[in-house]
């Protein structure tokens, strides 16, 4: 077969010919292109993080050997080495991924760009709305915002919808019997990007097992992502959260605004969520 694919370019090759400058010129195009597909694919995504973890890891090393600290750079040199063969298995669904989005033709699609226009303040109220609602009936719920990490993975499990975050369209979601109610609604920004998504589960063995799927996937977002996850018992109809693997229950509205407020304005690291003009006043 390659035999047949080489003949055919030598009979093409005499057709093509270009002078040196247009050909890099396209040879540079072609390679930067695929590259600012590769990193839109990655980008909102676990491996973002570890991408940048490496740059530095990289960085360092090739700082370590200018620097002629010998000893630092061994360490480092090996650790890159025994690095890229562990990243290769940790994010083998990723890379899975990736060749899907190629095989079926998704590598040149274009980008979906999600608009920050609503003010962080009635994004909470709207959240905070919804829970108490449906914490008075008894529905439950399975609320995920997104922060820092990406979590498209997690968002391409379930039902796109990217449509703007009301309190009540988070209670149509999750009300019984409702197509999407079993899975995750994902907030991103002040969107919600997608409904009925599946979570990763909980690995600790010191759960409590009075805590049902609902708790146990939310601990397991977050735990894996800086997400901040809502749950609410359909139960007791108690509300809680799950942030850096910690479960925080008994929550009411006033907690819950409280929490997200914390995270999502005056907390430093989540800045980069929201534009300048969300940016609380110091």
């Amino acid at each position: 077969m390659w035999d047949w694919i080489s003949r055919l370019f030598s009979y093409i090759e005499p057709y093509i010919q270009f002078p040196w400058v247009i050909r890099h010129i396209i040879d540079i195009a072609i390679v930067s292109f695929v590259l600012y597909r590769l990193l839109l694919l990655i980008k909102e995504t676990r491996a973002e993080q570890v991408l940048k973890g490496l740059a530095i890891l990289l960085f360092a090393t090739k700082l370590s050997e200018i620097l002629q600290l010998y000893t630092i750079f061994w360490i480092l040199k090996n650790t890159v080495t025994v690095g890229v063969i562990a990243i290769l298995i940790v994010f083998q669904p990723e890379l899975r991924r990736a060749l899907e989005h190629i095989g079926r033709g998704k590598f040149f699609d274009r980008s979906i760009f999600i608009r920050d226009d609503k003010e962080p303040s009635l994004v909470i109220d709207e959240i905070v709305k919804a829970a108490q609602n449906m914490a008075e009936k008894k529905i439950g719920a399975l609320i995920v915002v997104e922060r820092n990490t990406g979590i498209n993975d997690v968002i391409e499990t379930g039902v796109s919808i990217d449509a703007e975050l009301t309190g009540a369209l988070l209670e149509n979601i999750f009300m019984p019997n409702a197509p999407l109610h079993d899975g995750a609604v994902i907030v991103r920004k002040d969107r919600i990007a997608a409904a009925g998504c599946f979570l990763p589960l909980t690995e600790n063995p010191n759960i409590s097992k009075q805590l049902g799927t609902r708790h146990r996937a939310a601990l397991g977002i977050s735990e894996s992502s800086d997400a901040l996850a809502i749950i609410v018992s359909e139960e007791n109809g108690i509300i809680s959260t799950a942030n850096n693997g910690k479960l925080t229950r008994y929550l009411d509205g006033k907690g819950l605004e409280d929490m997200l407020n914390k995270i999502y304005v005056k907390d430093k690291q989540a800045r980069s969520i929201f534009p300048k003009k969300w940016r609380a006043k110091e």
